[in-house]
């Protein structure tokens, strides 16, 4: 935001050059010696998120808050530069001269600290969305603490709302308690301690102040959706901020893990703790929608649902780590918005338990001007089989730690399995939710997988039901598996019958138990030898030309070798897989082969809790 006569929802800003520390950058990490944004972008490995549980904003290298949803993860996101420099809005904090950053999160927590050094001095600032004395606040709200350390540091800043993806115009109002910020049904406050509040003619709020060696400046940002406004003290903020922290400690406290890979664990267990939408219990593919797996446009889609493939994987990393509080919400909640739509099996929900409703396309540009921009997920409506083998899992694993099922629930999987039998005869799009339906091998193995868990839990006395029929269609499937999922010439799994494409999909089902013998070894070479590049895995064959590599694939094959008894190349490929994340440990849907750089949406749910499940089978492959 620029003030008199600028745009009025922003402009295109290419700010100060910036510069990482290069002497005191981690190991693996990819600096950038020059964060000057181009065209009002910046690399997609430059965020880092911070979030409370309801929502998440993306923080970049370069100080500017390009992504943040108020109040909740899939409203209409008032702060969208990361897809629109132009109108999108942002919250903008960073020296007014050259200046060297480097960043890190304060301990176990999602508090970011950036710090900034200039030729005349350095400060420090906290970014957090911060949190109450009862866990999550009513309310959204961000906190950005400025604390000076040496020297003198010349500050400059702004809060500019946007139009939302084109969803509403921004205006200011002027009350008798002060200004606030209004789009839509969305109301915003500003509040200020020493950085010099500006009102701007375009909506927003700028200025600039300069630290000094124990100074102390305070900005906050407060949103309400379709409710009344609390307007803070920024006085307050340090205080709340030091109660965020102590929440954040005593949650990191909990996680339950000794094993390899111990930090890059504990990074992903937080990075998945955001994406756990606190007032549903839902979990969140993805914090954003539209950031292009192709650079050349049209693989943009909104992950800001709950797909019910990502939660019952997430619920089986939290529950390895742990936390079962988070574990029981994300089932509850599950069960129930399947009871709530059992007329059939959608593959997402809305964070609060809803049909997704279509999609609708913005006028934004997009990431690098790569677009469309969607609301909404087009892939609603597909029958993917591998669903059923993810419910029928995630509760087979509740029992196994000693937990008991509802005679409601118990209903509703023996439906489930009957299901499955029905169903799994039939094309389907498979987990990758392609166009072209086909009987994929992955799709039959998912349905193999709700079988021998209902028959698992049938035999456990959790439920009834007709286990003759689960077997024999369980036994069905295999047949069908053995005679078209594996092709002799190939000497692998392969995608679908008559072709010879592999897909790393079918690695899952070492997970499964269909298979941890030599057939699952050789497609494991076969995956290696074409789909592999320096740890990094494409999705299935011929996609190297469209997309970059699925991030979540490495950590599979990383599983999968392990489960099958290779585990000095499990070490290996894992060692090459976690050197992928950004500077502060955070990972993307995907990462280009040719330079590194992240595609797709982020923070990635999927990718996150492959790494944990991949460092987990190391930990037991090695004590077995």
């Amino acid at each position: 935001m620029a003030s008199g006569s600028d745009s009025g929802s922003g402009r295109k800003r290419p700010g100060p050059r910036f510069r990482t520390d290069r002497n005191r950058t981690p190991p693996g990490v990819r600096p950038h010696a020059d964060l000057r944004r181009r065209d009002g972008f910046v690399p997609l490995e430059t965020y880092a998120p911070i979030g409370d549980g309801r929502t998440v904003g993306l923080v970049a290298l370069d100080g500017s808050i390009d992504w943040l949803a108020l109040p909740e993860l899939d409203t209409a996101p008032v702060f969208s530069a990361i897809l629109d420099p132009e109108h999108g809005g942002s919250i903008s904090l960073h020296p007014s001269e050259p200046a060297t950053v480097r960043r890190h999160y304060e301990d176990d927590s999602n508090v970011l600290v950036t710090e900034w050094t200039t030729d005349s001095g350095m400060c420090r600032v906290t970014d957090a969305m911060l949190t109450g004395t009862a866990g999550r606040l009513p309310w959204a709200q961000l906190a950005r603490v400025v604390h000076g350390v040496e020297g003198e540091v010349a500050m400059t800043w702004e809060v500019v709302p946007g139009r939302a993806l084109g969803s509403c115009v921004p205006e200011r109002r002027e009350t008798a308690n002060g200004t606030v910020l209004v789009c839509d049904s969305v109301t915003l406050g500003v509040s200020e301690q020493g950085f010099g509040s500006v009102a701007r003619d375009d909506v927003g709020f700028g200025g600039g102040f300069t630290t000094g060696a124990g100074t102390e400046h305070v900005l906050t940002v407060v949103g309400t959706d379709g409710e009344p406004l609390l307007i803070p003290d920024p006085a307050d903020v340090p205080g709340q901020l030091d109660v965020t922290r102590a929440n954040w400690d005593r949650w990191s406290s909990a996680i339950d893990y000794d094993g390899p890979w111990d930090a890059q664990v504990r990074r992903s267990a937080l990075a998945l703790k955001l994406l756990i939408h606190a007032p549903s219990g839902a979990i969140a593919a993805a914090a954003t929608t539209s950031l292009p797996e192709d650079r050349r446009g049209g693989k943009n889609w909104d992950y800001r649902f709950a797909w019910v493939r990502d939660l019952a994987y997430t619920v089986r990393a939290i529950s390895s780590l742990g936390f079962r509080e988070e574990a029981h919400a994300a089932v509850s909640w599950l069960l129930r918005t399947i009871r709530q739509h059992e007329d059939d099996m959608p593959i997402f929900y809305t964070l609060q338990g809803d049909k997704s409703d279509g999609v609708t396309e913005s006028d934004a540009p997009g990431w690098n001007g790569i677009g469309p921009v969607t609301v909404g997920n087009h892939a609603v409506s597909q029958l993917q089989l591998g669903v059923w083998g993810d419910v029928l899992d995630v509760m087979a694993q509740y029992v196994a730690q000693g937990n008991q099922l509802d005679p409601a629930t118990a209903g509703l999987l023996e439906r489930l399995a009957d299901s499955a039998c029905r169903q799994w005869p039939k094309k389907d799009s498979a987990m990758w939710e392609l166009d072209d339906e086909q009987h994929y091998t992955s799709g039959k193995l998912g349905c193999w997988q709700a079988l021998d868990r209902a028959i698992e839990l049938h035999d456990a006395g959790q439920i009834a039901g007709d286990r003759e029929t689960w077997a024999k269609n369980r036994r069905l499937i295999e047949q069908w598996v053995d005679e078209n999922g594996w092709n002799e010439e190939r000497g692998a799994y392969v995608m679908r019958p008559g072709t010879s494409a592999l897909d790393t999909a079918v690695l899952l089902h070492t997970m499964s138990g269909f298979d941890r013998g030599p057939r699952m070894s050789a497609t494991i070479d076969a995956i290696v030898s074409e789909l592999e590049r320096d740890g990094l895995v494409f999705r299935y064959s011929g996609v190297a030309e469209e997309e970059g590599a699925f991030v979540a694939c490495s950590f599979w094959l990383v599983t999968a070798l392990a489960q099958v008894g290779r585990i000095d190349e499990a070490r290996s490929l894992m060692e090459k897989a976690v050197a992928h994340a950004n500077d502060v440990g955070v990972y993307s849907e995907m990462i280009s082969v040719d330079d590194g750089s992240f595609l797709g949406n982020l923070p990635q749910a999927l990718s996150h809790l492959a790494l944990v499940q991949a460092a987990l089978a190391i930990r037991d492959a090695e004590r077995a």
